[in-house]
């Protein structure tokens, strides 16, 4: 029961941080969000807010990464054609989830980036941690090591930027062309 608590708390942090950020969302709106005792919060996360976040960025870190492969996978082999895929199944999570639903370590990264160094640390770890992830994605297309790094970049901050604009223009239509790029990108890349 205790670690359904706790990952209820994560949970429910996740997804106030996605829609309200690190500072809009304050410990009792995440206990009543997670449906939890006040007091199981800090039982959990006894270092308090940042303890949590820190906690829920890294457990949403793994979701989302998992997520965002799985998508890849799921589309066509080819790793361009997978790539607009990726980029047009955001777009759609956009629309389907009201422009709500987004990264919440961008969001949070954006925040905290001069303000907590930390929670700071935290978000670049994790982004590192996609980027090598995604180094693998394009090393197995046959990159070199270099050429896998800079499409990761790219393409990390193409899905990144692509939230922030489609969710400020309620339209996905920077999404799908930032996808676009991203795979032109690549298949140049690969010589084609």
């Amino acid at each position: 029961m205790a670690t359904d608590t706790r990952d209820r708390i994560l949970d429910a942090t996740a997804d106030l941080f996605r829609e309200r950020g690190y500072s809009g969302t304050g410990l009792k709106a995440i206990s009543t969000a997670a449906n939890a005792p006040f007091g199981s919060v800090y039982h959990h996360f006894p270092g308090g807010k940042d303890e949590l976040a820190a906690a829920s960025l890294r457990r949403a870190a793994d979701g989302y990464a998992a997520h965002v492969l799985e998508v890849l996978a799921a589309g066509p082999t080819d790793v361009v054609e997978a790539i607009r895929h990726g980029f047009v199944a955001a777009g759609q999570t956009l629309v389907d989830t009201d422009f709500v639903d987004a990264c919440p370590i961008a969001t949070v990264a954006l925040e905290v980036a001069s303000s907590n160094d930390a929670l700071r640390r935290v978000t670049a770890e994790i982004f590192a941690g996609w980027l090598d992830a995604l180094d693998l994605l394009f090393l197995g297309a046959g990159l070199d090591a270099s050429n896998a790094r800079r499409l990761s970049t790219l393409f990390l901050a193409a899905l990144e930027g692509g939230f922030l604009l489609s969710r400020a223009a309620r339209d996905p239509e920077p999404m799908l062309l930032l996808g676009e790029s991203v795979a032109v990108a690549v298949a140049a890349a690969l010589g084609r």
